[in-house]
């Protein structure tokens, strides 16, 4: 029944049939539902589990003016224009701990990392040489420095090597059209760009026909019938959610895709249907010219939306704040040296953000000074902490994996920052070859 409880039309069962199927698969065709995996029902009841939100920042952010080493004369030499100014000025930097401070349009973000749950990590990344965004990304998403051609990503071997825990499915869903390389080898994904798409499509009175045709194609007992059926009955949990929200506490996302993904992640969180990762991409930050000036212009709008974005999340979650861990990583940083474009080229060393009711907030990392023979090949700030321990720390303290030699093969040995709270179990030394998932080649 759907307006106010019209009535269907009587029809027979072959009319129905032929109708509901066919608007049914329409439907469902333009919608990228490639695949569902939830948590079982009864594992959803009470549940507690830690639920890992991955935000990649695709493009390289400069994270020489967003956590700013304003205190290094080596810095105010090398961004005559593009710098941002010490605390107490106007668009100063907002201070940290007397050397470092965020970006001035970072305030939200600012406002976290002084209660405590914001940890930033300096001088993080891959260690490997590229400059190459695809390159860069392509190592980096799959966890294995020097070898782009994995073909299954971190976050993908993680949920193979937990996922025999009992039956209790571990739902993965992607903001974006396509899953990201992270998630490589791992089927089980739901792409949902919008809660309002994921629904069936067409006139209002044939949607209850089109919901019962496809129930009618599953109903036999085996395992394609019980994957169906499944499929199915998320699809009508998320539809019964996919009305208007309206967030906790007050908080504001802005209003555009960023915001909406975030958005709508906290939506899947509360509606308590098992979700354990959520991958959102935010691009955009390949700032080779006209970054802007004295903390202004292009690069101060995307730190802007990034810090409220994060900052409505985190506010809008305040019941789950102990349940969700929000790491967010870009491949690479930015030269120390503006260019002649009012920009930055490709960089090395960068800054990473961990978010969350278990985080450790402070920074973390060794800092390696910006003098030009501490920089990386002379130009970039040099990495001192493989971003793999950072995640390492993650996967090991908040996600109660302790597979690392298979989440991240030949990754350094672990050593957690405090970053995050939780126990550290021994590493398990199990092959990584050999157990789960192959490491195949392309």
């Amino acid at each position: 029944m759907r307006n106010g409880g019209s009535q269907m039309t009587k029809i027979t069962r072959r009319e129905f049939l032929r109708i509901g199927c066919s608007a049914a698969i329409a439907a469902l065709a333009g919608g990228r539902l490639h695949s569902l995996a939830f948590a079982a029902a009864e594992a959803v009841n009470n549940d507690t589990a830690d639920i890992l939100i991955h935000i990649f920042l695709r493009g390289g952010i400069d994270g020489l003016n967003f956590c700013v080493p304003y205190a290094d004369s080596n810095y105010v030499t090398a961004r005559p224009t593009i710098r941002i100014k010490p605390p107490n000025q106007t668009r100063g930097a907002l201070d940290l701990n007397g050397q470092f401070g965020l970006h001035p349009a970072a305030g939200p973000l600012h406002d976290l990392y002084r209660s405590g749950v914001l940890g930033i990590v300096l001088a993080t990344g891959l260690p490997d040489p590229t400059r190459s965004h695809f390159d860069a990304m392509a190592m980096m998403e799959r966890g294995t420095p020097g070898n782009k051609y994995i073909s299954t990503g971190w976050i993908a071997r993680h949920l193979a090597s937990v996922s025999n825990v009992g039956s209790n499915e571990l739902p993965v869903v992607v903001t974006q059209s396509d899953a990201p390389a992270v998630l490589l080898g791992y089927t089980d994904t739901a792409t949902i760009p919008s809660l309002s798409n994921f629904q069936y499509s067409g006139r209002w009175d044939m949607i209850d026909f089109q919901r019962i045709a496809m129930r009618s194609l599953y109903s036999g007992t085996g395992w394609l019938y019980q994957a169906g059926t499944q499929a199915l009955d998320i699809s009508d949990r998320i539809a019964a959610v996919s009305t208007s929200y309206t967030p906790e506490f007050g908080a504001e996302y802005p209003n555009n895709t960023f915001g909406n993904a975030l958005k709508l992640v906290a939506q899947l969180i509360k509606a308590e249907l098992g979700l354990r990762i959520a991958s959102v991409d935010y691009g955009g930050w390949d700032t080779h010219e006209y970054q802007g000036d004295d903390g202004q212009g292009y690069f101060a709008d995307l730190v802007t939306t990034l810090a409220r974005g994060l900052y409505a999340f985190y506010v809008d979650l305040t019941n789950y704040a102990n349940r969700i861990t929000i790491v967010v990583m870009s491949e690479f940083g930015r030269r120390l040296k503006q260019n002649a474009s009012g920009g930055t080229d490709h960089g090395h060393g960068n800054i990473m953000l961990v978010l969350g009711g278990n985080v450790n907030g402070g920074l973390y990392g060794q800092w390696p000074g910006l003098a030009p023979e501490q920089l990386d090949e002379g130009k970039d700030l040099a990495i001192t902490t493989d971003y793999r321990l950072v995640l390492s720390e993650i996967v090991m303290r908040r996600l109660m994996n302790p597979s690392l030699n298979y989440v991240f093969p030949n990754g350094p040995a672990y050593r957690p920052l405090g970053i995050v709270k939780g126990v550290d179990q021994p590493v398990d030394q199990r092959n990584p070859t050999t157990v789960y998932l192959p490491l195949i080649l392309r």
